[in-house]
């Protein structure tokens, strides 16, 4: 009888491992909160939202402060943003001291803040990229005076637009007129021990390129690799927009770099292969995905943040912009989404019988 005690136990751990494995949060997934809709529920209805569907990390765009009250003590792990109308303010030490104390000590510890994403997308053609790094290193000193250095972590949040190569992706590299600013960002996030939050959607690309990159290669639902590069195969471009920052970074020297995906999604409708369809492939797959690593990095899940958790009828943009939400302003789910809590991943590929020849996958 103890040696079937004993083998049921371990039974049950590897069954309980398995389940573990299969549990989207493993990738550790979250969801972006925007608030650009006149149609939208209010904070207090969003949080119960995240916690009825166990989605245990959020990326607030603002210090929102009704958000914030929502989320004290829901356990839930917050990504806050600094404004980009906000950077010339920060780049003065007493005006970010001053924005950290108000909008994160004040809520700390019964919000669990995980980043600071300082400025979101910033062009460094803009005038505003003078203040990102005044403003990063304002805010890293402004939470490291409170001691909080070790449990939030100070970043910025940029676009693949940087990416001057990307094809293929080992020869990632940034584009030659970013370098003077993107250098002292991403080494002040290297000492800093941070990662680097990117946004990614494989949407534009494709979009942008439809002759050369093929829906399957979008999806993830290409059924063999696409592209081959130092003997590493790949099978959707989720995974060579990846590795092409990775290769980048590496020649900026800064190799050692993580990188969080900030944003990353596919709009339902407004523009060329948008559809529930298409969205709902993209989003299951991207959560099963990420579970598991790029060819560069394997082995290692990517924390990844789904844009955008509603429709926002207000958010300025061509019309394709207002439909990426999972869910519907009525808090009713546009797909069949899984986030965790002991529920089984309802995750099915599509089959499609061929793909298109590919040149290059940006």
């Amino acid at each position: 009888m103890a040696i079937f005690s004993t083998s049921v136990a371990s039974m049950l751990l590897l069954l309980g491992l398995f389940a573990a494995n299969l549990d989207p949060t493993a990738a550790q997934i979250g969801v972006c909160y925007g608030m650009l809709g006149n149609n939208l529920p209010n904070s207090w209805e969003v949080i119960q939202l995240y916690k009825s569907n166990n989605i245990r990390r959020l990326r607030l765009y603002d210090p929102n402060q009704q958000a914030l009250q929502a989320l004290r003590g829901s356990n839930i792990q917050v990504m806050l943003g600094v404004p980009n109308d906000q950077l010339q303010n920060l780049a003065d030490p007493s005006k970010a001291q001053s924005w950290v104390q108000s909008n994160v000590v004040a809520y700390w510890p019964s919000v669990r803040f995980r980043y600071i994403a300082v400025g979101n997308e910033v062009p460094p053609s803009s005038w505003l990229a003078q203040f990102v790094l005044p403003a990063l290193v304002n805010v890293f000193n402004a939470v490291r005076s409170a001691g909080l250095e070790s449990q939030i972590k100070v970043s910025i949040a940029i676009d693949m637009t940087l990416i001057g190569v990307s094809y293929p992706p080992s020869a990632g590299a940034f584009r030659g007129d970013v370098r003077s600013y993107l250098d002292p960002i991403i080494g002040h996030l290297a000492w800093a021990r941070t990662p680097l939050l990117a946004n990614i959607y494989t949407y534009f690309s494709y979009s942008g390129n439809p002759r050369d990159i093929s829906l399957p290669y979008a999806l993830f639902t290409s059924p063999s690799p696409i592209v081959w590069d130092q003997g590493r195969g790949y099978q959707n471009l989720f995974d060579a927009m990846l590795d092409s920052l990775y290769s980048a970074l590496e020649k900026a020297g800064q190799g050692g770099l993580e990188v969080v995906v900030s944003e990353s999604g596919w709009p339902s409708a407004g523009g060329f292969g948008t559809s529930v369809d298409n969205a709902a492939t993209y989003l299951l797959n991207l959560i099963r995905h990420v579970q598991g690593g790029t060819p560069k990095r394997p082995g290692k899940a990517i924390e990844t943040y789904l844009f955008a958790l509603f429709d926002e009828n207000s958010k300025p943009g061509p019309e394709l912009e207002r439909h990426f939400g999972l869910f519907s302003p009525n808090k009713q789910p546009k797909y069949q989404l899984r986030f965790g809590g002991g529920r089984h991943l309802d995750i099915a590929y599509e089959e499609y019988n061929g793909t298109f020849p590919l040149k290059s996958d940006m």
